[in-house]
């Protein structure tokens, strides 16, 4: 069950509070995506482990940033720029780490305001369910 804020009220979270969300939906998107696999646990823990990483976040935010709206690359800027009280993972550089954690705030934010089609949409291009990124895509 999707709670349904308000976009107004989303966007008085802060940028930390919309990645916390975000980290938790995309984890749980990318199991579930794991899982349909069919393959072992090692293997999910793999596919899982890959996709989370600061590194794949901040490229796939790079290639869905033509297919966001205004409104959606403001709350990237805003995750980007959010400063967590502690330093990127060592697998990943500071600029990686700032890319993904705006693209966990934007998922938090599509999420926290009930946009499941649009929650599909992304984690699909991200996942590779979606089929290529459709840029004519209806961006609301």
């Amino acid at each position: 069950m999707t709670p349904a804020l308000s976009e107004a009220k989303a966007r008085e979270l802060g940028p930390l509070q919309l990645a916390f969300i975000g980290d938790a939906v995309f984890s749980l998107r990318v199991r579930v995506g794991a899982l349909a696999q069919g393959k072992g646990v090692r293997a999910m823990h793999m596919f899982a482990s890959t996709r989370e990483s600061a590194a794949s976040q901040a490229n796939a935010l790079e290639i869905l940033l033509p297919a966001l709206t205004e409104p959606e690359r403001e709350i990237v800027r805003r995750g980007r720029n959010a400063h967590a009280g502690h330093q990127a993972p060592r697998s990943a550089t500071t600029a990686q780490y700032s890319a993904s954690t705006g693209l966990e705030a934007l998922i938090g934010y599509i999420y926290l305001t009930g946009q499941e089609e649009r929650l599909d949409f992304i984690m699909g291009n991200i996942l590779g369910t979606q089929g290529p990124l459709d840029l004519t895509e209806d961006k609301r």
